[in-house]
């Protein structure tokens, strides 16, 4: 009875450690000394408002554009094919080079394959990869298919950002102490801040591989982890008027939503007219979209944009 009784006693005492240790990893925030002060002046990043862009010659805003060039990352598995066939016939063709990557090959679509099943340490091989190939491209967009995006929307937002700089842009989300870019809704990277993501790749004790905590991150976690160790934190993509340019749902969703809780401006209340991004698109959404947004046209209507995004030479861009 005893012997019983001490057995039990040695159980909740290791439980209630166990407990202690959860409790101290939950918490737990990598220390990445004095980044965390420059975060604080960069957690909302805004597109440049028009009367910025008047304040620049002709030839600086044609510099700017010619300087603001995009790789997209664009993950996909052979299981939604059709996803990854529409991503290639859709809003893709608006990227200066878009690169698939697969966690195994397919006949009908070409990709990198990856040859690797588990989702952080496909990213890491992706990006690693997109890196290496980059050329003179300084800016990287990482996306699901289901992601349907503006890329000239995307330019504009880092019109006047210096790719030289860290920016982590995107959905930001809170999770615990992390701050994070939701993936569903698109990742924006400068050059600077995948060197330096690459960098840390290397360091298998600030970012392994293979998770070694006792729950696994999601890869966008993972990202975020790895990144503020280098100093560099998620930044929410919002347009001059604070309001977000990446989104979790679909158009069809936000439009809902809107009609809900703004019936009396279901538009306005529903999304910037400059969105980067909407998440959860089927096909059709995205088919419909490549319509609304670059080829339905209301006679009459002149937008006096001060700058064109062209599409890449040789490309079949609509």
């Amino acid at each position: 009875m005893l012997s019983e009784g001490s057995s039990f006693m040695k159980g909740m005492l290791m439980g209630g450690v166990f407990c202690l240790v959860l409790s101290l990893l939950g918490s737990f925030s990598p220390d990445t000394g004095s980044g965390t002060a420059d975060h604080a002046h960069h957690h909302h990043v805004q597109a440049p408002s028009k009367e910025e862009l008047k304040q620049y010659s002709d030839s600086q805003v044609q510099e700017l554009n010619n300087q603001v060039r995009v790789y997209c990352v664009i993950l996909v598995q052979p299981k939604i094919l059709v996803y990854w066939a529409t991503a290639v016939d859709t809003w893709s063709k608006h990227c200066d080079k878009a690169v698939f990557y697969t966690s195994e090959a397919s006949k009908a679509l070409e990709a990198i394959d990856l040859d690797e099943k588990d989702e952080w340490a496909k990213l890491r091989k992706a990006l690693k990869h997109a890196y290496e190939n980059a050329g003179d491209l300084r800016w990287f967009f990482v996306a699901q298919p289901t992601t349907f995006a503006i890329i000239e929307n995307l330019k504009y937002l880092v019109l006047n950002k210096d790719p030289n700089e860290p920016f982590y842009l995107g959905n930001a989300m809170k999770s615990g102490e992390l701050d994070y870019v939701a993936f569903e809704s698109g990742i924006v990277l400068s050059y600077e801040a995948l060197k330096r993501l690459v960098q840390v790749f290397q360091d298998e004790d600030k970012c392994p591989e293979r998770g070694r905590a006792l729950w696994k991150l999601s890869e966008d976690k993972q990202l975020a982890v790895c990144l503020k160790y280098t100093g560099v934190f998620a930044e929410n993509g919002e347009d001059a008027h604070g309001k977000g340019l990446f989104n979790s749902k679909s158009v069809d969703s936000l439009i809902t939503d809107s009609m809900k809780e703004n019936p009396n401006n279901v538009v306005e209340g529903c999304c910037s007219d400059m969105a980067v991004t909407f998440s959860g698109m089927t096909p059709n959404q995205m088919q419909v979209m490549m319509f609304g947004v670059y080829r339905l046209r209301p006679y009459g209507h002149d937008f006096h944009d001060w700058l064109l995004f062209y599409p890449p030479e040789g490309s079949d861009n609509d």
